[in-house]
């Protein structure tokens, strides 16, 4: 046995953490409401993940992110996880798609950043998030399910998509904007790509932006939008986000925060909520966001910030 699989064999839930992309959190929802995974204990009595569980977690991250129920496939093996996965549409993989996928495996990082800033050019940040990152994401995450790529590989492509968008926003943001909306992710959702994206199209669109980063308590989350005097408190959820714990703090959030303050919510957990509280607004595209703002004009921007 080779020493990187015996680490595999012996991984703490951190290192899992950062294997998949799936929270603690998450991982002991899993185990308590699932029975998967069901992790050893070591002699400090600390969690401990075996290979096959990791490989199983990184095809049911996938299935979760394109919108299947945890419930649903956590008990199901890797044999029956994998028929899943390879029935799933194919996502079409464009001459420009397929060289970013070969920068990424050959770790081309500063080729990589040059073609990503040329499509940027190109197609203007509007197209660029909508037609180029999004799905670039998602075929890149699903070259590392199917092994062709490692986690630390997708994470050096998605710094350098950050470093793109986060410069592309930098020039477009415009101060006192209406209305000011604030991006953030609750406790348990990593994933800043989709805030990011969200920003660069607000931007786009002459709103302001406060962008808290991921995981912002729900307290913080008041705090923070009454200090700033926001108009809109916006959250995104990926599609691993708990559905039971999503609903409740959507649920508690809308109550907290002061009625003249709207409250959008997106990502792709969003989208497995039946029913929303009452003045809660679905995303449900990055295309929307426009939609949002212009309804926001034209229904809120009359009356002010709220506080």
């Amino acid at each position: 046995m080779t020493e990187l699989s015996t680490e595999l064999l012996r991984s703490s839930i951190a290192a899992v953490e950062r294997e998949t992309g799936l929270s603690k959190d998450l991982l002991r929802v899993w185990e308590r409401r699932y029975g998967f995974p069901q992790p050893g204990r070591d002699a400090n009595g600390e969690r401990i993940y075996s290979e096959d569980d990791i490989t199983r977690l990184r095809v049911v991250r996938r299935l979760v992110d394109q919108g299947m129920r945890p419930g649903r496939i956590l008990a199901l093996s890797l044999a029956e996880l994998e028929d899943l996965l390879r029935g799933t549409p194919a996502t079409a993989c464009s001459a420009q798609q397929d060289l970013v996928l070969y920068l990424v495996k050959t770790h081309q990082t500063r080729e990589l950043g040059e073609e990503l800033r040329q499509a940027l050019v190109r197609d203007g940040l509007r197209r660029f998030v909508t037609e180029t990152v999004a799905p670039l994401a998602t075929l890149v995450g699903e070259a590392w399910v199917r092994g062709e790529i490692q986690i630390y590989e997708e994470h050096l492509f998605t710094e350098q998509l950050q470093a793109v968008l986060r410069n592309a926003i930098a020039q477009t943001h415009s101060r006192g904007g209406s209305p000011r909306v604030l991006l953030t992710t609750l406790p348990s959702e990593q994933h800043v790509l989709g805030l990011l994206m969200a920003e660069a199209l607000l931007a786009l669109e002459g709103a302001e932006c406060v962008l808290l980063g991921t995981q912002t308590p729900t307290g913080d989350v008041v705090a923070a939008a009454r200090a700033k005097e926001v108009d809109v408190v916006a959250l995104s959820f990926s599609g691993n986000f708990p559905l039971n714990q999503m609903s409740h703090s959507i649920a508690l959030l809308r109550s907290a925060l002061p009625p003249a303050i709207a409250f959008w919510v997106g990502g792709g957990g969003v989208q497995r909520v039946k029913r929303l509280p009452l003045q809660v607004k679905r995303i449900a595209a990055l295309e929307a966001i426009g939609l949002a703002v212009t309804e926001w004009r034209t229904t809120s921007g009359e009356q002010g910030r709220g506080g």
